[in-house]
């Protein structure tokens, strides 16, 4: 079987002045079993690219990642995925860009696990399944986008919030907590598609934001809608 990752391609403008990687999330299945485009851990993440190229105008290269194998095999993680989808952006772009790493569930916690790569400015970590010691050391100058829902009962929110307190004093942290959303963060009373795009355009390319984004991006810590 054909475990490798694969690397799609949502827009990348010759005009691109910074890239998008989008990571999806996914529970592991008996065995070593291949990401399928079609599951819906995958489906999820398509809006939100989608979003971020159109915000973009044509200055932000936008990619989606299909891990190798579902979950988070410790012998190879998203993170080694992750990884991997850099130098490849780089290779396509022809040259490493600054960067935001837009990930849910799991694919949160590899984008988290790799802010210390040199072309990473920000994180949007969306319900992310998290460890509250999952904090790389070199995050100076990046900024974290923790997005979670209070019904979540896939990913603790509990842990991720201590997550983004650990990584507070060595970063730009905003915690967004979204009320009554579940783990697909569908619900409640914010377009989180949106805002994940938007914190992309905003960390890279300095574009305007809504309200909610602009008060995180002023340094508000903790913010619930």
């Amino acid at each position: 079987m054909d475990l490798e990752p694969r690397l799609l391609t949502v827009s990348a403008p010759g005009t691109a002045v910074g890239a998008v990687l989008v990571l999806h999330g996914g529970a592991a299945r008996r065995g070593a079993m291949r990401v399928s485009p079609a599951q819906l851990s995958v489906l999820r993440m398509i809006p939100i690219a989608r979003l971020a190229a159109r915000i973009g105008r044509g200055r932000l290269a936008v990619f989606r990642l299909l891990n190798a194998r579902r979950g988070w095999d410790t012998d190879h993680t998203p993170v080694h995925d992750t990884h991997w989808a850099l130098d490849q952006l780089a290779a396509r772009l022809g040259r490493a860009l600054p960067t935001c790493l837009i990930g849910h569930s799991l694919g949160g916690r590899a984008a988290i696990l790799s802010a210390d790569r040199p072309e990473v400015r920000s994180v949007a970590a969306l319900a992310p399944w998290v460890y509250p010691t999952d904090a790389p050391e070199h995050v100076d100058r990046r900024s974290f986008l923790f997005v979670h829902g209070s019904a979540d009962r896939i990913a603790s929110p509990e842990r991720s919030a201590a997550l983004a307190r650990r990584l507070a004093p060595r970063a730009d942290v905003a915690y967004v907590t979204v009320a009554g959303a579940k783990h697909a963060l569908l619900s409640g009373g914010l377009r989180v598609d949106r805002l994940a795009a938007e914190f992309a355009s905003a960390t890279l390319l300095g574009s305007s934001a809504s309200p909610v984004l602009e008060r995180a991006l002023a340094g508000e810590r903790w913010i619930t809608v």
